[in-house]
């Protein structure tokens, strides 16, 4: 038995809602339990991110297709500074103009995680896949 559109729809929103969930659940754990400090740019990304979890949470729950409307402006900022991070990260950003510089800094600390993934880089991920997720909407019927 093939799922319909609608089923589809409703489980990747239910998939970006689990993403979101991860990473700031993920991020709390870094910042609190691991205790490293997030620099600016982990920042502007978590102002990002945690609300996304709410946000695609409640729509998962109500099974409202319509949040794509104010969570993909969200999930495409924060991928926007988490892909400048990850350039960052990466060395491909000349330090003079280095933002992570201010506060800690993610180039020069261990900021990794699950066996040396770097946090910028799913960060990055991890909203780049929640951007995919939710333009799939565009092709349910009604919605």
């Amino acid at each position: 038995m093939e799922a319909t559109t609608a089923e589809r729809v409703s489980a990747a929103l239910v998939a970006a809602w689990a993403i979101a969930l991860t990473a700031t659940l993920g991020a709390l754990f870094v910042g609190e339990i691991m205790g490293q400090a997030p620099c600016n740019l982990c920042w502007y990304q978590r102002i990002a991110m945690f609300p996304l979890a709410l946000l695609l949470g409640i729509a998962a729950y109500r099974d409202d297709k319509a949040v794509r409307i104010y969570a993909l402006p969200l999930a495409v900022i924060g991928g926007g500074i988490a892909g400048f991070h990850s350039l960052l990260y990466a060395g491909l950003i000349p330090e003079a103009i280095e933002p992570c510089g201010a506060g800690p800094s993610c180039a020069s600390a261990d900021m990794t995680i699950l066996g040396g993934a770097p946090l910028p880089i799913l960060s990055f991920a991890a909203f780049a896949t929640i951007v995919v997720l939710l333009l799939l909407f565009r092709k349910a019927p009604n919605s």
